[in-house]
């Protein structure tokens, strides 16, 4: 099995010898990834169309509100497919999978320009080869990388975020937080048929954003505008969270999580330094029940909105960073606050029924009034992923696998 394996749900004689050492928390993964087979069958019986995918839940609705394959949140949908298969081993959820995936695979006939190709084919395909070796997504994966690459500046450092927004900042290059996230498909490419560049790509775009976006007390700007003259970042504002000064909280959750990963692909110290620095800020500041308000900064607290899918991104990313830790106090220190993020995740904040989400009450970008408060498809993406990955650590394999 090639890495990917290790770097989605982190399984196999590595982690079984790596949870030998850790305390095992009681949690019941069963119950709730049960749960979630339940809700995520009742989707697909209400959603047919693998040219349009879910999406949110608009408040007092059932259903999922769905996007074009385009949209950047498209590879989350087969996404969870892969994982109920991955979860029961049933074949029909693999068919269902991919009969979602394939239609994202029209983007690639496009001069598609924008960073979310690492969601939308990392998440989908990226899943579905891990575990089928189905060498078709292969492919796509590798076409999507060098998409990817193409949107690399090498005087600013870092990929372009987002094109369509060039003239709202100061300077014509942008690049925001999340931007972490799809590093991961470049280090993958590099490691499996694609241009072996693109690992020294992943890992400068890592060090100008480690540079440039972090604040002194290791919270995160949005976007930061750099200047392709010079190289120099020119602005750092927010776009989606409450102030420029700010920590948003799931740009916060991109940077724990991507420079968890960065670290893994890498082995290089500078950012495993950081992402631990940037989980302490956001463990320190964390409410009662460890799922964050969706801006640290909102003066509405203890008002405002919280956000689930900032939860089960950092309770993902958490169980990830106490695999790759020599020291074991660290190791069950951060597997242990990621699972009482699960366990308030899997109580007070699951779906009550009423629709067909697994998680609700996640905000996507409150100062346009747009998905406050609702069900959001990547809260269940990573939610579903963090379950699996303490699953294994649990030594708990899943049915089939």
């Amino acid at each position: 099995m090639n890495n990917m394996y290790f770097r989605i749900i982190p399984l196999g004689f590595m982690m079984v010898f790596i949870s030998c050492k850790q305390e095992t928390p009681p949690f019941d993964t069963t119950t709730y990834l049960d749960f979630a087979a339940e809700q995520v069958a009742r989707a697909v019986e209400a959603h047919e169309d693998p040219y349009r995918l879910p999406r949110n839940i608009p408040d007092g609705k059932k259903y999922w509100e769905l996007s074009s394959v385009s949209g950047w949140t498209s590879g989350f949908w087969p996404g969870i497919l892969w994982y109920m298969y991955e979860y029961t081993g049933d074949q029909t959820w693999a068919d269902r999978a991919h009969e979602r995936n394939m239609p994202i695979s029209q983007i690639l006939k496009n001069d598609y320009k924008d960073h979310d190709l690492g969601f939308q084919f990392f998440c989908s395909f990226g899943n579905g080869y891990r575990l089928t070796g189905n060498t078709q997504y292969k492919d796509f994966i590798l076409q999507a990388a060098d998409q990817l690459a193409e949107m690399y500046h090498p005087v600013a450092g870092t990929i372009l975020s987002w094109p369509f927004a060039i003239e709202r900042y100061e300077a014509p290059h942008n690049t925001i937080i999340d931007n972490m996230m799809n590093l991961e498909l470049l280090f993958w490419a590099a490691k499996n048929g694609g241009d072996p560049a693109y690992y020294d790509l992943a890992v400068t775009h890592a060090t100008t954003t480690l540079k440039n976006q972090l604040r002194d007390d290791h919270s995160s700007w949005h976007v930061v505008a750099y200047d392709t003259i010079t190289g120099e970042a020119v602005q750092k504002v927010t776009h989606q969270g409450f102030a420029d000064e700010s920590m948003w909280a799931r740009g916060q959750a991109w940077g724990i999580y991507g420079f968890v990963m960065t670290y893994r692909e890498t082995g290089m110290e500078k950012f495993l330094e950081t992402a631990k620095n940037m989980a302490s800020v956001y463990l320190d500041r964390l409410p009662d029940d460890l799922v964050p308000y969706w801006d640290f900064d909102d003066p509405e607290i203890p008002n405002a909105p919280r956000d689930a899918s900032a939860a089960a991104i950092t309770a993902s990313a958490l169980l990830e960073l106490s695999t790759l830790l020599e020291d074991n106090s660290e190791s069950v220190f951060y597997r242990s606050k990621a699972v009482s993020m699960l366990q308030s995740l899997s109580t007070a904040y699951r779906s009550d029924g009423t629709n067909v989400a697994v998680l609700n009450h996640s905000v996507g970008h409150l100062p346009a009034s747009s998905e406050v408060d609702i069900p959001i498809i990547y809260a269940d993406y990573y939610y579903l992923e963090a379950l699996l990955r303490e699953r294994a650590l649990q030594g708990q394999q899943s049915t089939g696998f």
